[in-house]
């Protein structure tokens, strides 16, 4: 299995999910632009940032990944 980041910053799971908590939104964002994932994080920025925070902080107690839909 290829290594690669999973949550927030290749942080814990468990400071990913009090970050995923209180500041979700915004997480989600700068993630994808941390990432380098510019298309992802002006998507996320506009239309995304209401819904998928709920479904990543979802993930990243269940399996411990954040929701990567588009990876370019």
């Amino acid at each position: 299995m290829a290594k690669g980041k999973k949550d927030y910053f290749g942080l814990g799971r468990v400071v990913s999910i009090l970050l995923c908590l209180f500041l979700g939104p915004i997480m989600g964002i700068v993630a994808r632009f941390s990432e380098g994932k510019i298309i992802a994080g002006i998507l996320r920025l506009f239309f995304g940032w209401n819904v998928l925070w709920v479904i990543d902080f979802i993930l990243i107690v269940l399996n411990g990944s954040i929701l990567r839909v588009i990876n370019c």
